[in-house]
């Protein structure tokens, strides 16, 4: 009989290893790396001490079943990011940067799911109980009938659970979780990896939802080992500028509903309140027609959104001229400025560049391109736009322009606060939308020389 052949992986990093030795190669830690116990799939077998698992029963793709019920929180914008309600049995990661308001937001959460009937714990491995419940009071929300718990030993969470059996557990956060089975300090990458695995499993085995909180790196990354976000069902992350009152709950992962979803919220003295109109709300602060200032008819999931694009060019005091950007890829505001010089024939070299999206929203659909390039020049030639005009639309390397899809609606929401006339790209479905003039560009040549009156 062969002999069995053994693995073994960093309780750390989770490098793996053909055999034992003191010190992790990739991380640098001594006595990390531990022996992989596997599971036999074949029959049972002494050696290996494995026992034959169970026939798992299969089923057709035309196989019906029923959509997974779903619970309304009352907060829309919630209800929208999680595409439609909270499903059972579902696990979800919420991360987002220090102090941006993840622990406020789950609590408003938790008791408004508590207000609809549903049975909800709260788990607070950072704060002490009586920290929540000062953020309840100050919340308005001490009446709600939610469960509140401290404590980071897992197993004991796990045992709570059991026995409580809520609808809703939420756990605050994932890092400060301990799992006495694995020998690693808490927000390891084993112990995130153990005890988001266990409580995904509790989750699916008892109908509990169970919302994660992750920290983040600082490049905005959930902290921890990847497989942690494709453990879960949905992956939300909270985001917004500190200096703006503005907060945006996307979802980047949802198996239950679109992803990209977007809910914008606000952020006031009595906790986050729910913006109904972003458009209006991110535009709410725009003045009279400025050089370098552009409205944008994004989408973001399935909502569209009108952004204000603000740049501005400035000859730059040193050798090498600055580039910065807020709410923006950087690399893509690199590769429009390459397309400006190289097709239409307009440098940028020795000029400072600053680029910016208003009210702290951070874009990154390809169809603002146009937006950003028409904000550009506005801002290097000194010449406003028409305050009722939005822009949109794809610019490829060649210059050429491509349409964005949802224009229709893209056209409606800029119709319904008042736009008459929108820029985009010739080609695709036409679109007819009352109130609004349609000025279609074939290619970035044709929009500078007809908008700015060069190229």
């Amino acid at each position: 009989m062969a002999k069995p052949v053994k693995s073994f992986s960093c309780t750390k990093c989770a490098a793996r290893y053909s055999k034992w030795s003191g010190r992790c190669d990739n991380c640098g830690e001594w006595n990390t790396i531990q022996e992989d116990k596997g599971i036999s799939a074949g029959p049972p077998s002494k050696s290996l001490g494995a026992r034959r698992g169970s026939s798992m029963a299969l089923m057709d793709l035309a196989t019906e079943e029923a959509p997974p019920p779903r619970t309304l929180s009352g907060l829309a914008e919630l209800d929208r990011v999680l595409g439609g309600g909270l499903v059972a049995a579902s696990a979800i990661l919420v991360g987002g940067d220090p102090g941006i308001g993840k622990s406020t937001l789950l609590l408003q959460a938790a008791a408004a799911f508590a207000n609809k009937g549903l049975k909800v714990v709260y788990i607070s491995g950072e704060e002490a109980s009586a920290q929540v419940r000062m953020r309840a009071q100050r919340l308005g929300l001490s009446e709600a009938a939610v469960k509140l718990g401290a404590e980071t030993n897992l197993r004991d969470i796990l045992t709570t659970l059991d026995k409580e059996r809520p609808a809703l557990a939420i756990i605050d956060s994932i890092q400060t979780m301990w799992a006495d089975n694995v020998e690693s300090a808490p927000g390891s990458v084993s112990q995130v990896r153990a005890a988001s695995h266990e409580l995904t499993s509790f989750a699916k085995r008892t109908g509990t939802s169970i919302v994660l909180v992750g920290h983040v790196t600082k490049e905005g990354q959930i902290a921890g080992p990847r497989v942690v976000e494709h453990m879960v069902d949905t992956v939300l992350y909270f985001e917004g500028e500190r200096g703006h009152p503005f907060r945006i709950l996307r979802s980047v992962k949802n198996r239950f509903g679109p992803a990209d979803e977007i809910g914008v919220f606000e952020m006031t003295g009595r906790g986050l309140s729910e913006v109904v109109n972003p458009s209006a709300l991110f535009l709410s602060e725009r003045g009279e027609p400025a050089a370098g200032s552009v409205v944008f008819a994004g989408i973001e999931g399935t909502r569209p959104v009108l952004v204000e694009i603000q740049a501005l060019v400035a000859p730059s005091p040193h050798s090498q001229a600055r580039r910065t950007v807020v709410g923006w890829d950087g690399g893509r505001l690199a590769m429009i400025l390459a397309v400006l010089e190289a097709r239409c024939g307009i440098p940028f070299a020795g000029l400072d560049v600053y680029l910016n999206v208003a009210g702290g929203m951070k874009i990154s659909e390809p169809a603002a391109d146009l937006a950003v390039a028409c904000a550009l020049l506005s801002a290097r030639e000194d010449t406003a736009l028409p305050a009722e005009t939005v822009v949109f639309g794809e610019l490829s390397l060649s210059g050429a322009l491509r349409p964005a899809t949802q224009t229709e609606n893209r056209l409606k929401e800029a119709q319904k606060l008042g736009f008459t006339s929108a820029i985009a790209p010739k080609g695709g479905k036409a679109v007819v939308v009352d109130g609004i003039a349609m000025r279609p560009m074939a290619d970035l040549t044709a929009f500078v020389g007809e908008i700015f009156g060069a190229g």
